[in-house]
Protein backbone atom coordinates (compact mmCIF):
# COMPACT_ATOMS: atom_id res chain seq x y z
CA UNK A 1 0.00 0.00 0.00
CA UNK A 2 1.35 3.42 -0.96
CA UNK A 3 2.32 5.46 2.07
CA UNK A 4 1.42 9.15 2.14
CA UNK A 5 2.38 11.65 4.81
CA UNK A 6 0.05 11.28 7.75
CA UNK A 7 -2.29 14.21 8.32
CA UNK A 8 -2.52 16.05 11.64
CA UNK A 9 -4.61 14.88 14.60
CA UNK A 10 -7.68 17.06 14.09
CA UNK A 11 -7.49 16.90 10.31
CA UNK A 12 -7.46 13.10 10.48
CA UNK A 13 -10.40 13.03 12.88
CA UNK A 14 -12.45 15.34 10.68
CA UNK A 15 -11.55 13.55 7.45
CA UNK A 16 -11.73 9.89 8.42
CA UNK A 17 -13.51 9.43 11.73
CA UNK A 18 -16.13 12.17 12.09
CA UNK A 19 -18.09 10.59 9.18
CA UNK A 20 -18.26 7.36 11.21
CA UNK A 21 -20.10 9.23 13.98
CA UNK A 22 -22.88 10.69 11.81
CA UNK A 23 -25.33 7.92 12.66
CA UNK A 24 -25.12 8.76 16.37
CA UNK A 25 -26.22 12.39 16.82
CA UNK A 26 -25.17 12.52 20.46
CA UNK A 27 -21.52 12.16 19.40
CA UNK A 28 -21.82 15.78 18.18
CA UNK A 29 -19.70 15.17 15.11
CA UNK A 30 -16.68 14.38 17.36
CA UNK A 31 -16.35 18.11 18.03
CA UNK A 32 -16.87 17.83 21.79
CA UNK A 33 -14.87 16.16 24.58
CA UNK A 34 -17.56 13.57 25.29
CA UNK A 35 -20.63 11.89 23.88
CA UNK A 36 -24.05 11.58 25.46
CA UNK A 37 -25.56 8.15 26.12
CA UNK A 38 -29.34 7.87 26.35
CA UNK A 39 -30.94 4.54 27.24
CA UNK A 40 -34.57 3.52 27.07
CA UNK A 41 -36.52 3.02 30.27
CA UNK A 42 -35.91 -0.36 31.87
CA UNK A 43 -32.52 -0.95 30.23
CA UNK A 44 -28.94 -1.29 31.49
CA UNK A 45 -25.83 -0.18 29.63
CA UNK A 46 -23.20 -2.85 28.99
CA UNK A 47 -19.66 -1.53 28.50
CA UNK A 48 -16.59 -3.51 27.43
CA UNK A 49 -13.10 -2.73 26.10
CA UNK A 50 -10.47 -4.57 24.08
CA UNK A 51 -7.18 -3.51 22.52
CA UNK A 52 -4.98 -4.72 19.67
CA UNK A 53 -1.25 -4.07 19.21
CA UNK A 54 0.75 -4.55 16.01
CA UNK A 55 3.05 -7.54 16.28
CA UNK A 56 1.01 -8.98 19.16
CA UNK A 57 -2.64 -9.18 18.08
CA UNK A 58 -2.19 -8.65 14.36
CA UNK A 59 0.63 -8.83 11.84
CA UNK A 60 2.13 -5.44 10.90
CA UNK A 61 1.53 -6.22 7.22
CA UNK A 62 -2.13 -7.23 7.67
CA UNK A 63 -4.57 -5.27 5.53
CA UNK A 64 -5.78 -2.23 7.53
CA UNK A 65 -9.46 -2.83 6.75
CA UNK A 66 -9.15 -6.35 8.19
CA UNK A 67 -7.41 -5.01 11.31
CA UNK A 68 -10.27 -2.53 11.81
CA UNK A 69 -12.91 -5.18 11.22
CA UNK A 70 -11.38 -7.62 13.71
CA UNK A 71 -10.94 -4.85 16.29
CA UNK A 72 -14.62 -3.96 16.20
CA UNK A 73 -15.88 -7.52 15.91
CA UNK A 74 -13.91 -8.75 18.93
CA UNK A 75 -15.46 -6.02 21.06
CA UNK A 76 -18.95 -6.78 19.76
CA UNK A 77 -18.30 -10.40 20.68
CA UNK A 78 -17.97 -9.35 24.33
CA UNK A 79 -21.38 -7.67 24.10
CA UNK A 80 -22.82 -10.82 22.50
CA UNK A 81 -21.71 -12.94 25.45
CA UNK A 82 -23.56 -10.56 27.77
CA UNK A 83 -26.80 -10.83 25.78
CA UNK A 84 -26.56 -7.15 24.81
CA UNK A 85 -27.60 -5.29 21.68
CA UNK A 86 -24.79 -2.95 20.50
CA UNK A 87 -25.34 0.80 20.37
CA UNK A 88 -21.93 2.15 19.38
CA UNK A 89 -18.29 2.38 20.34
CA UNK A 90 -15.45 4.67 21.26
CA UNK A 91 -12.09 4.34 19.53
CA UNK A 92 -8.57 5.13 20.73
CA UNK A 93 -5.86 5.03 18.08
CA UNK A 94 -2.10 5.22 18.71
CA UNK A 95 -0.47 5.68 15.30
CA UNK A 96 3.14 4.63 14.84
CA UNK A 97 5.62 6.70 12.87
CA UNK A 98 5.39 4.11 10.06
CA UNK A 99 1.62 4.47 9.67
CA UNK A 100 0.85 6.59 6.61
CA UNK A 101 -2.39 8.32 5.71
CA UNK A 102 -3.33 5.65 3.16
CA UNK A 103 -3.27 3.06 5.94
CA UNK A 104 -5.39 5.32 8.14
CA UNK A 105 -7.90 5.86 5.34
CA UNK A 106 -8.24 2.13 4.67
CA UNK A 107 -8.62 1.47 8.40
CA UNK A 108 -11.49 3.98 8.54
CA UNK A 109 -13.12 2.37 5.49
CA UNK A 110 -12.93 -0.99 7.24
CA UNK A 111 -14.72 0.44 10.26
CA UNK A 112 -17.36 2.03 8.04
CA UNK A 113 -18.18 -1.33 6.47
CA UNK A 114 -18.47 -3.00 9.85
CA UNK A 115 -20.70 -0.23 11.16
CA UNK A 116 -23.14 -0.87 8.33
CA UNK A 117 -23.04 -4.60 8.95
CA UNK A 118 -23.71 -4.37 12.69
CA UNK A 119 -25.74 -1.13 12.85
CA UNK A 120 -23.38 0.72 15.21
CA UNK A 121 -21.72 4.12 15.11
CA UNK A 122 -18.57 5.75 16.41
CA UNK A 123 -19.32 7.75 19.57
CA UNK A 124 -15.95 9.38 20.26
CA UNK A 125 -12.48 8.50 21.51
CA UNK A 126 -8.94 9.79 21.16
CA UNK A 127 -6.04 9.70 18.74
CA UNK A 128 -2.33 9.95 19.59
CA UNK A 129 1.07 9.20 18.09
CA UNK A 130 3.45 6.61 19.51
CA UNK A 131 7.15 5.82 18.96
CA UNK A 132 6.25 2.16 19.38
CA UNK A 133 4.04 -0.17 17.34
CA UNK A 134 0.57 0.99 16.32
CA UNK A 135 -2.15 0.06 18.77
CA UNK A 136 -5.91 0.46 18.85
CA UNK A 137 -8.55 0.11 21.54
CA UNK A 138 -12.33 0.11 21.40
CA UNK A 139 -14.86 0.56 24.16
CA UNK A 140 -18.10 -0.97 22.93
CA UNK A 141 -21.43 0.00 24.46
CA UNK A 142 -24.62 -2.02 24.35
CA UNK A 143 -28.03 -2.23 25.97
CA UNK A 144 -29.83 -5.05 27.69
CA UNK A 145 -33.08 -5.38 29.59
CA UNK A 146 -32.53 -4.25 33.16
CA UNK A 147 -31.07 -7.03 35.27
CA UNK A 148 -30.84 -9.45 32.32
CA UNK A 149 -27.12 -9.26 31.48
CA UNK A 150 -25.59 -12.75 31.37
CA UNK A 151 -22.68 -12.85 33.78
CA UNK A 152 -19.84 -15.29 34.32
CA UNK A 153 -20.90 -16.08 37.87
CA UNK A 154 -24.14 -18.04 37.36
CA UNK A 155 -22.87 -21.55 36.59
CA UNK A 156 -23.90 -24.30 39.02
CA UNK A 157 -22.75 -27.89 39.47
CA UNK A 158 -24.80 -30.30 37.37
CA UNK A 159 -25.42 -27.85 34.53
CA UNK A 160 -24.39 -28.42 30.93
CA UNK A 161 -21.58 -26.63 29.09
CA UNK A 162 -22.10 -25.57 25.47
CA UNK A 163 -20.12 -23.80 22.80
CA UNK A 164 -21.39 -22.20 19.60
CA UNK A 165 -20.03 -22.76 16.11
CA UNK A 166 -16.70 -24.53 15.73
CA UNK A 167 -13.57 -24.47 17.86
CA UNK A 168 -10.02 -24.27 16.52
CA UNK A 169 -10.54 -22.76 13.06
CA UNK A 170 -8.93 -19.48 14.07
CA UNK A 171 -5.97 -21.20 15.72
CA UNK A 172 -5.29 -23.16 12.53
CA UNK A 173 -5.73 -19.96 10.52
CA UNK A 174 -3.05 -18.33 12.65
CA UNK A 175 -0.70 -21.27 12.09
CA UNK A 176 -1.29 -20.92 8.35
CA UNK A 177 -0.66 -17.18 8.50
CA UNK A 178 2.59 -17.75 10.37
CA UNK A 179 3.68 -20.36 7.83
CA UNK A 180 3.79 -23.22 10.36
CA UNK A 181 2.16 -25.52 7.80
CA UNK A 182 0.67 -25.28 4.32
CA UNK A 183 -2.50 -26.46 2.59
CA UNK A 184 -1.34 -26.29 -1.00
CA UNK A 185 -3.76 -29.00 -2.16
CA UNK A 186 -6.79 -27.56 -0.36
CA UNK A 187 -6.81 -23.82 -0.96
CA UNK A 188 -10.54 -23.60 -0.19
CA UNK A 189 -9.99 -24.86 3.36
CA UNK A 190 -6.94 -22.62 3.72
CA UNK A 191 -8.96 -19.52 2.77
CA UNK A 192 -11.75 -20.53 5.15
CA UNK A 193 -9.39 -20.99 8.10
CA UNK A 194 -7.53 -17.75 7.39
CA UNK A 195 -10.80 -15.87 7.25
CA UNK A 196 -11.90 -17.36 10.56
CA UNK A 197 -8.69 -16.03 12.09
CA UNK A 198 -8.93 -12.58 10.49
CA UNK A 199 -12.69 -12.01 10.59
CA UNK A 200 -14.40 -13.58 13.61
CA UNK A 201 -18.18 -13.56 13.71
CA UNK A 202 -19.66 -11.98 16.86
CA UNK A 203 -22.65 -14.10 17.88
CA UNK A 204 -24.95 -11.17 18.65
CA UNK A 205 -28.24 -12.83 17.73
CA UNK A 206 -27.34 -15.91 19.75
CA UNK A 207 -26.30 -13.82 22.73
CA UNK A 208 -29.67 -12.07 22.92
CA UNK A 209 -31.48 -15.41 22.54
CA UNK A 210 -29.52 -16.84 25.49
CA UNK A 211 -31.00 -14.32 27.93
CA UNK A 212 -33.18 -16.44 30.19
CA UNK A 213 -31.57 -19.70 28.98
CA UNK A 214 -27.87 -19.43 29.87
CA UNK A 215 -26.78 -19.27 33.48
CA UNK A 216 -23.30 -17.97 32.57
CA UNK A 217 -21.47 -17.10 29.38
CA UNK A 218 -18.15 -15.87 28.02
CA UNK A 219 -16.81 -15.26 24.54
CA UNK A 220 -13.89 -17.47 23.55
CA UNK A 221 -10.98 -15.11 22.93
CA UNK A 222 -7.95 -16.49 24.78
CA UNK A 223 -8.92 -20.15 24.38
CA UNK A 224 -11.94 -22.29 25.22
CA UNK A 225 -10.38 -23.90 28.28
CA UNK A 226 -8.99 -20.61 29.58
CA UNK A 227 -12.22 -18.69 29.10
CA UNK A 228 -14.33 -21.48 30.57
CA UNK A 229 -11.94 -21.27 33.50
CA UNK A 230 -13.06 -17.65 34.01
CA UNK A 231 -16.65 -18.88 34.37
CA UNK A 232 -15.51 -21.51 36.87
CA UNK A 233 -13.56 -19.00 38.93
CA UNK A 234 -16.39 -16.46 38.99
CA UNK A 235 -19.01 -19.13 39.80
CA UNK A 236 -16.98 -21.09 42.36
CA UNK A 237 -17.27 -24.36 40.42
CA UNK A 238 -15.23 -26.70 38.23
CA UNK A 239 -15.78 -27.97 34.69
CA UNK A 240 -15.24 -31.21 32.81
CA UNK A 241 -14.79 -30.92 29.03
CA UNK A 242 -14.96 -33.88 26.66
CA UNK A 243 -12.38 -33.17 23.98
CA UNK A 244 -14.00 -35.59 21.54
CA UNK A 245 -17.26 -33.62 21.83
CA UNK A 246 -15.65 -30.41 20.61
CA UNK A 247 -17.27 -29.18 17.38
CA UNK A 248 -14.48 -29.26 14.78
CA UNK A 249 -15.16 -28.02 11.25
CA UNK A 250 -14.45 -30.24 8.27
CA UNK A 251 -11.86 -27.69 7.12
CA UNK A 252 -10.08 -27.96 10.45
CA UNK A 253 -10.17 -31.76 10.34
CA UNK A 254 -8.52 -31.67 6.92
CA UNK A 255 -5.87 -29.26 8.15
CA UNK A 256 -5.11 -31.28 11.28
CA UNK A 257 -3.70 -34.04 9.09
CA UNK A 258 -0.85 -31.64 8.28
CA UNK A 259 -0.90 -29.08 11.07
CA UNK A 260 1.01 -29.31 14.37
CA UNK A 261 -2.28 -29.24 16.27
CA UNK A 262 -4.29 -31.62 18.46
CA UNK A 263 -7.80 -31.27 19.83
CA UNK A 264 -6.25 -30.03 23.06
CA UNK A 265 -4.35 -27.37 21.09
CA UNK A 266 -7.57 -26.28 19.38
CA UNK A 267 -9.30 -26.05 22.76
CA UNK A 268 -6.61 -23.69 24.05
CA UNK A 269 -5.65 -21.88 20.84
CA UNK A 270 -7.94 -18.84 21.15
CA UNK A 271 -9.35 -16.28 18.73
CA UNK A 272 -12.54 -18.31 18.10
CA UNK A 273 -14.92 -15.61 19.38
CA UNK A 274 -17.64 -18.19 19.82
CA UNK A 275 -19.82 -18.16 22.93
CA UNK A 276 -19.22 -20.72 25.66
CA UNK A 277 -22.16 -20.91 28.03
CA UNK A 278 -23.67 -23.01 30.79
CA UNK A 279 -27.34 -23.90 31.14
CA UNK A 280 -29.57 -26.14 33.29
CA UNK A 281 -30.33 -29.59 31.93
CA UNK A 282 -34.03 -28.69 31.92
CA UNK A 283 -33.54 -26.40 28.91
CA UNK A 284 -31.72 -28.88 26.66
CA UNK A 285 -34.60 -29.18 24.21
CA UNK A 286 -34.98 -25.41 24.03
CA UNK A 287 -31.30 -25.09 23.13
CA UNK A 288 -31.67 -27.75 20.42
CA UNK A 289 -34.57 -25.76 18.93
CA UNK A 290 -32.60 -22.51 19.19
CA UNK A 291 -29.69 -24.09 17.32
CA UNK A 292 -32.03 -25.18 14.52
CA UNK A 293 -33.71 -21.78 14.35
CA UNK A 294 -30.39 -19.90 14.08
CA UNK A 295 -28.74 -22.46 11.81
CA UNK A 296 -25.80 -22.44 14.22
CA UNK A 297 -24.34 -25.47 16.01
CA UNK A 298 -24.75 -25.28 19.79
CA UNK A 299 -22.78 -28.27 21.03
CA UNK A 300 -22.89 -29.72 24.52
CA UNK A 301 -19.23 -30.35 25.40
CA UNK A 302 -19.25 -31.15 29.10
CA UNK A 303 -20.64 -30.47 32.53
CA UNK A 304 -20.20 -28.11 35.43
CA UNK A 305 -18.89 -29.99 38.46
CA UNK A 306 -18.10 -29.31 42.09
CA UNK A 307 -14.52 -28.24 42.65
CA UNK A 308 -12.25 -25.83 40.84
CA UNK A 309 -10.62 -25.48 37.44
CA UNK A 310 -11.23 -27.10 34.07
CA UNK A 311 -10.59 -30.79 33.46
CA UNK A 312 -10.05 -32.00 29.88
CA UNK A 313 -11.13 -35.59 29.16
CA UNK A 314 -9.60 -37.56 26.30
CA UNK A 315 -11.05 -40.21 24.01
CA UNK A 316 -10.35 -43.00 26.53
CA UNK A 317 -12.17 -41.20 29.33
CA UNK A 318 -9.05 -40.25 31.26
CA UNK A 319 -8.04 -36.74 32.27
CA UNK A 320 -5.39 -35.06 30.14
CA UNK A 321 -2.80 -32.78 31.66
CA UNK A 322 -3.21 -29.22 30.42
CA UNK A 323 -0.06 -27.13 30.78
CA UNK A 324 -1.50 -24.02 29.16
CA UNK A 325 -5.24 -23.48 28.80
CA UNK A 326 -5.00 -20.46 26.49
CA UNK A 327 -3.19 -17.33 25.43
CA UNK A 328 -1.41 -15.45 28.22
CA UNK A 329 -0.99 -11.70 27.93
CA UNK A 330 1.72 -11.56 30.59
Amino acid sequence: MTRRRRCGEFEGIARYFAPLARAYPFAFGLRDDAALLRLRAGEDAVVTSDAMVAGVHFFPDDAPDLVAAKLLRTNLSDLAAKGARPIGYQLVTAWSAQTGEDWMAAFARGLAGEQRRYAVALMGGDTVATPGPASFAITAIGRVRRGAMIRRSGARAGQDIYVSGHIGDAHLGLLLRRGDFRLERDKVSARYLLRRHQLPEPRLVLGRALVGLASAAVDVSDGLLADLGHICEASGVGARVELMALPISRQALRAMALAPATRLALASGGDDYEICFTAPRAVRERIVRLSARLGLPLTRIGAVIRGTGVEAIGADGSAIRVDQTGYRHF
